[in-house]
């Protein structure tokens, strides 16, 4: 497996791991669902970095990311404001606070936001373009 594809699997983990919380509708566990959003669309942007045969940053920074990607790719400017919605929750809502777990309506844009950055991303790093057959499942 080349290792942009690790990433982009290991991204794909993060997500269902995120739905997967979410559908269990156990409030005590939506802190956790939204680290998971943040970590699926960090590793997909690693993952075009790595296809670019790019260096990957050290950094939990989302929008750093897709400025990075913006380099050999304008149309993932569009992610911009979905990967500032989700920057926050690389840290927020892991250690005590004043608030504990985010709001399911929140939570559930942040699975929205990281699906549509990881399909994006996907499509980007195509069968097409790698010539390799598809290690997801259908989402």
């Amino acid at each position: 497996m080349q290792m942009h594809d690790a990433w982009l699997k290991k991204a794909h983990s993060d997500l269902l791991i995120a739905k997967k919380l979410f559908d269990l509708n156990e409030l005590d566990l939506f802190d956790g669902a939204a680290y998971h959003t943040q970590q699926c669309a960090e590793k997909a942007f690693k993952s075009y970095l790595a296809y670019k045969k790019q260096n990957i940053e050290k950094t939990h920074n989302l929008v750093l990311l897709v400025k990075l990607c913006s380099q050999y790719d304008a149309e993932f400017e569009s992610l911009l404001n979905i990967s500032a919605i989700l920057n926050p929750y690389s840290i927020k809502f892991r250690y005590p606070d004043d608030v504990m777990v985010p709001e399911k309506s929140d939570l559930k844009e942040a699975i929205d936001s990281a699906e549509v950055i990881f399909k994006f991303i996907k499509k980007k790093i195509s069968e097409f373009n790698t010539g390799q057959g598809s290690i997801f499942r259908k989402l």
